[in-house]
């Protein structure tokens, strides 16, 4: 496996993680707030990384005041848009670098394969928080290992 089609492979991962924490928060009547704001938050910097990579305006804040309407929405627009990404930067692509302004105006540099595994690793960080905020509330938060991911076949 090639590491564009890793990559890929992770974030197919991700947009199932992402779905299956929306489902759980969907199928409770009074979801934890701090839940939907992480899920928020998660969706809304999965954006902001693919609009610096395309180096495009920023749509919404880091911490967006997202219902899990608004979170359903970008669930459903965000993997069609990174797999477009992908399937346009190529092999060779992953080892350029672009330049980005971080949302406190610090300029930086990063070779766009880093970027892909933070966007990846960053999300799962932020469903663990959500799956220890729903565990506090008392609800039982979606079972997102990756592992579990690949042995269903949710994830080749």
């Amino acid at each position: 496996m090639s590491m564009l089609e890793h990559i890929g492979s992770l974030f197919s991962y991700d947009d199932w993680a992402n779905r299956e924490v929306l489902g759980s928060l969907q199928a409770l009547n009074a979801p934890p707030v701090r839940s939907v704001e992480l899920l928020g938050h998660i969706l809304s910097t999965e954006r902001l990384w693919l609009e610096r990579l395309l180096a495009e305006k920023q749509t919404h804040p880091v911490w967006p005041l997202f219902t899990l309407n608004d979170c359903k929405l970008e669930i459903d627009q965000l993997p069609g848009l990174w797999k477009s990404y992908l399937a346009s930067l190529g092999e060779a692509g992953l080892s350029d670098t672009r330049t980005y302004k971080n949302t406190k105006g610090d300029t930086f540099t990063s070779k766009k394969q880093d970027i892909l595994l933070h966007v990846v690793m960053h999300s799962a960080y932020h469903r663990g928080q959500i799956a220890m905020d729903m565990r506090a509330a008392g609800f039982t938060p979606a079972y997102t290992d990756f592992i579990h991911a690949v042995r269903q076949g949710f994830v080749k």
